[in-house]
């Protein structure tokens, strides 16, 4: 399919955060919502997006979105969501933090803290941590995942298995409407498992995006989660089921 002009832009909005609204779009190229809704129908028949109620949001599938991509996906709201996880972690603490764009944002804004301890599959996490001389930076051995820095594997389970973490740092690829966390890759979803064990509390970052993608691999459950820190409201009923498990939402609008 040859896209046109608008519908290209469209297209580089969504890959941006995640999905787009109909009525803002119309807005931003003042059209019609007809014509924009005709575009996101051709884009969806053309495999490049999944429509859902008032617009659409990046098509989902057994592959995740390019590294660099997700580094671009709502970069605001990781800000602002990593910037409340990280007020929320008191200096001395000992951290697990795996493999995401949303947990390097939490480690550019621990940058600060004092007396930290940080164990991590996530090369680019390290990389940040490095220019914190009062933070201790344990890099879990294992495979190196070229695309993202990530390291997995049996070797690097085994090493998380030496430590008891104070807080877990943990992001996933989507979050289904059942609270279930849940990735594209069954090496790291081993390694996320492995995590939540070994952590006095765990803490999600995620945006919303999340809450519009779908992956084939379950990590866990946000039951198993003690503080979800997220940017836009989740469903009353999931909310409801977060209070029944003690699951502390953190909104960061």
């Amino acid at each position: 399919m040859s896209l046109s002009f608008r519908q290209s832009d469209i297209l580089e909005i969504a890959k941006q955060h995640g999905r787009v609204a109909v009525e803002e779009l119309a807005d931003k190229f003042g059209v019609t919502v007809q014509t924009i809704r005709r575009d996101l129908s051709e884009l969806s028949e053309a495999g490049k997006l999944d429509r859902v109620h008032g617009g659409a949001v990046l098509r989902s599938g057994v592959s995740n979105i390019g590294y660099e991509d997700r580094r671009e996906l709502n970069e605001d709201a990781k800000s602002r969501i990593a910037a409340k996880c990280a007020a929320d972690i008191p200096d001395g603490a000992s951290i697990f933090m795996n493999i995401g764009t949303s947990t390097e944002a939490v480690a550019k804004q621990l940058l600060n803290h004092k007396n930290l301890m940080v164990v991590t599959n996530n090369m680019n996490v390290a990389n940040i941590l490095v220019a914190n001389p009062d933070c201790q930076i344990v890099v879990a051995g294992g495979v190196l995942r070229r695309s993202d820095g990530g390291l997995i594997g049996n070797l690097t389970v085994s090493t998380i298995k030496q430590f008891k973490f104070d807080y877990a740092i943990i992001g996933c690829s989507a979050l289904d409407a059942e609270g279930d966390l849940l990735d594209f890759d069954f090496q790291e979803v081993h390694v996320s498992q492995t995590i939540i064990a070994q952590a006095r509390q765990t803490c999600l970052v995620a945006d919303n995006s999340k809450f519009h993608r779908a992956a084939p691999a379950r990590i866990g459950s946000l039951s198993e989660v003690s503080a979800f820190y997220t940017d836009l409201p989740l469903s009353t009923e999931l909310t409801s089921q977060c209070g029944e498990w003690k699951t502390r939402l953190v909104l960061c609008e």
